[in-house]
């Protein structure tokens, strides 16, 4: 780190001059920020000689900004240096006696602020034409957690207790890893994010209205996970011990070696982790062939899981215009998994008929691996850039789970189960993106996208028909064994033009994409193709009422595609009556979205609203019927499955805030309020429906004397209801506390998720044949305590500065 290299350097030349006990002067000054006259600890500030035989000298501001030490006769270069800010430089400076630079004003430098990120405290916000930024600095309450947990903490997005990510409450987003759709985000987003270490997240991008350089994927937007890439100078990095309750180890390393042209970074870490959860049911049926009217059902999770991922990457400068970056990221997963089922059968008198215990032991492992190759070319000084990337990806799944039922009162087997599911996937990605300035105030953009994925799913069941001999044989069952093929490809053309004059800025774009899907299911023989092409415009207008205030508008529209577990048949087996079933004829979903923002940022304030509107056509809803079929235990089985139901409009309401009443004292809170209205029919049952909920955050940080932080957030979802159904309200509250060890080279910090143990859905499910009152939580309270010790990393504490605390930098990058 260039930083580490100059104190370095100024300690060997501060020992090299004592050793001559020469005679020295007294340097000193002020560093403070431009904007908001913030001191600036830890500066550094050097005094390189042009004798090229005396070593550097010089020092670091303390926490008011202010340096003083001592400095031989000489004539130097002296410069004031500080990440994220303009270096100030001045030539040929003569030390003949003491000298008082007084207070110096520094300029932030927008185009380090990525460094920043990587030892900065706090998360800061960037707003853009198209889209949000928010590094993700040391927030306390996400340290030892995972991807899910970051964006659980991101204004705008919610996380439910089963880990279904939703932007403004609409679920029909699209999450992206650095940019493209990747394999690590699996098959099973909600699964995946948990195995991503948050540690290993530089930032978030929420792109609500997104412009034709993007996907035209995810009806309520785009999600982009960055993952960090240090580029700092020499070596540097940190190193991630983690523990808690229920029982969990783990460790990390984020580290980056830059010398030269060169840059190596890398992220990898280790976790086991056990996850206790819990769900129950009771359901009356309204069918006169129920033998049983009443029915209990409880399930207890006991997950084991062991995940290692690593991030390995390099990136190597050509020359001044261009680089090329690659980086290899590598993710295995090996669960072992029992759910215990605990399920009393009622008569219409509430007598007992059965009680059963059913068990399931399931063994998953799972291998991610992604490879990415950027190559970069600024093609002039005016700012004309040629970018390519391309990504090959993968995942294989492997599922194997043996199921034992048995008669609790007599303790008779009735039911054993054998199920092995396989899962591969593989994806490429070509892209290529091109950027022709057109002035100083106009910017013209085109490029092509090639996306391609092959997931092919097997499944292999059996169970056990003879239970009057002993030890009978499983028996295939053909109706369910089958391999679900499913191949895409997607041929993206876009460009955009972009304009900004004095106060007002344009950006509008339209991208053309022709999709191909082929699925085949080989035991059945069936095969299926849809091929369609799509014209998806996009327009973001700006206007900046003064510095620190502006007001945007945006119009898009995008595509919703069901693929993985929304298209395949094989139905689940975890409980034998209720089971969730993919739908092979699924259809694509198409939304327009419009969306009107307002910023306004004070000195202590910055305040970000917005009215946004979206309507699908063809929307999917998640229905739940009877299936006219019975368990071996006479229940009717229920069956929930994704259908193209509906019209939806969406209208809301957002409001986020970011208030600093002290130094010592942050606050973060964002609101949401929408309104969904669906009209549907299926199967001769009127869907519609008509509803407003709504969630609040609210995130507090507090820096106390010791330099100790407290950090609580404060999460609310409102009650919500369907077309069959409501949930109950949620309340999640979080708490930390951190404190600095070893003059700031190490950080302690404990912390516990879901302090009430309530993060749980509780809701009721009412159909003309059945209703259903039900509760899941899947991860109970717990407790992590993380230690953290920097290499070559000068801790910066939170200081007074909100210059990127919502910025209203507007681009016209996508």
């Amino acid at each position: 780190m260039k930083k580490t290299l100059t104190l370095l350097m100024i300690l060997i030349g501060s020992f090299a001059i004592a050793q001559k006990q020469e005679v020295k002067y007294t340097i000193k000054g002020t560093l403070v920020d431009l904007n908001t006259k913030a001191p600036l600890e830890f500066a550094t500030i050097s005094f390189i000689s042009n004798d090229p035989n005396v070593p550097a000298q010089g020092g670091v501001t303390d926490l008011d900004g202010n340096y003083e030490f001592k400095v031989s006769p000489g004539t130097y270069t002296v410069k004031w240096d500080y990440i994220t800010f303009k270096t100030i430089e001045k030539q040929n400076v003569v030390i003949k006696n003491d000298k008082d630079f007084g207070t110096m004003e520094m300029v932030v430098d927008v185009a380090q602020l990525d460094a920043a990120v990587v030892i900065a405290e706090k998360t800061t916000v960037d707003i853009r034409l198209d889209k949000k930024i928010y590094n993700i600095g040391s927030d306390l309450t996400v340290r030892g957690g995972s991807a899910s947990d970051v964006l659980d903490n991101v204004p705008s997005v919610s996380v439910d207790v089963e880990g279904n990510v939703a932007l403004r409450g609409n679920e029909n987003v699209t999450i992206f890893i650095d940019g493209r759709p990747s394999a690590l985000v699996g098959l099973n987003g909600a699964e995946a994010l948990r195995q991503i270490p948050a540690e290993a997240i530089e930032k978030i991008e929420v792109i609500t209205s997104p412009s034709a350089r993007y996907d035209a994927e995810g009806t309520a937007g785009i999600l982009n996970i960055i993952l960090r890439k240090k580029s700092l100078e020499g070596f540097n990095g940190n190193l991630q011990l983690e523990s808690g309750v229920p029982e969990r180890l783990g460790v990390s390393f984020n580290g980056n070696y830059r010398t030269g042209d060169w840059n190596f970074f890398t992220n990898t870490g280790w976790r086991y982790r056990t996850t206790p959860g819990n769900a129950s049911s009771s359901t009356e049926f309204f069918s006169p062939d129920a033998a049983n009217r009443f029915v209990d059902e409880r399930r207890d999770f006991d997950r084991l899981g062991r995940n290692f991922f690593t991030s390995l990457g390099a990136r190597y400068n050509i020359n001044d215009n261009s680089n090329i970056v690659a980086n290899f990221v590598y993710r295995y997963g090996n669960d072992d998994d029992v759910t215990t089922n605990t399920i009393d059968r009622f008569d219409i008198n509430r007598n007992l008929n059965e009680a059963t215990l059913r068990r399931e032991m399931e063994g998953e492992n799972e291998d991610d691996y992604q490879f990415t190759l950027d190559y970069l070319n600024d093609l002039d000084e005016d700012g004309q850039k040629l970018s390519i990337s391309f990504q090959y990806g993968g995942e294989i799944e492997e599922e194997i789970a043996n199921i034992i039922e048995q008669e609790t009162t007599t303790s008779t087997i009735n039911d054993v189960e054998f199920q092995d599911q396989e899962t591969e996937e593989q994806n490429a990605l070509l892209q290529i993106d091109y950027e022709l300035p057109i002035g100083e105030n106009t910017n013209f953009e085109a490029g092509y996208r090639g996306n391609y994925r092959d997931i092919t799913t097997s499944l292999f069941f059996a169970e056990r028909l003879d239970f009057t001999t002993p030890d009978s044989p499983l028996v295939p069952d053909p109706g369910l064994n089958n391999t679900f093929q499913y191949e895409e490809l997607v041929n993206a053309f876009y460009s955009q033009y972009g304009h900004k004059w004095t106060k007002f800025s344009l950006l509008a774009g339209l991208r053309y994409e022709i999709t191909d899907v082929d699925i085949f299911q080989e035991t059945t023989n069936v095969t299926s193709e849809k091929n369609y092409g799509s014209l998806f415009p996009t327009l973001n207008l700006g206007f900046e009422f003064r510095d620190g205030e502006n007001i945007t508008l945006g119009y898009n529209r995008r595509v919703r595609r069901p693929r993985g577990r929304f298209l395949n048949p094989f139905p689940s087996r975890s409980s034998e009556s209720n089971i969730f079933q993919g739908n092979v004829d699924l259809d694509p979903s198409f939304a327009n979205s419009l969306e009107l923002t307002y910023l306004r940022k004070w000195n202590k304030v910055t305040l970000s609203t917005a009215v946004y509107f979206n309507r699908s056509e063809d929307n999917w809803e998640f229905i739940q019927e009877e299936t006219g079929e019975l368990t071996d235990n006479g229940d009717p089985i229920i069956r929930r499955t994704p259908v193209n139901l509906s019209t939806q409009d969406r209208l809301g309401y957002e409001l986020t805030l970011t208030y600093r009443p002290f130094k010592w004292w942050t606050i973060n809170s964002d609101f949401n309020v929408f309104n969904v209205e669906t009209d549907g029919d299926f199967n001769g049952q009127s869907f519609d429906f008509n509803n407003t909920t709504y969630f609040a955050r609210l995130n507090q940080k507090f820096t106390l004397p010791g330099k100790i932080d407290l950090q609580n957030r404060i999460n609310y979802r409102g009650a919500s209801e369907n077309a069959q159904g409501t949930n109950d309200g949620i309340v999640t509250i979080n708490l930390a506390a951190s404190t600095d060890i070893w003059d700031e080279r190490a950080s302690i910090t404990a912390s516990v998720s879901d302090l009430l143990n309530s993060r749980r859905r509780q809701g009721t499910v009412t159909t003309p044949n059945f209703i259903s009152e039900s509760e899941f939580q899947w991860r109970e309270r717990q407790f992590i305590v993380t230690f953290v010790y920097r290499f070559n990393e000068q801790k910066r504490r939170d200081r007074n500065n909100f210059n990127n605390d919502g910025g209203d930098d507007i681009e016209f990058e996508g």
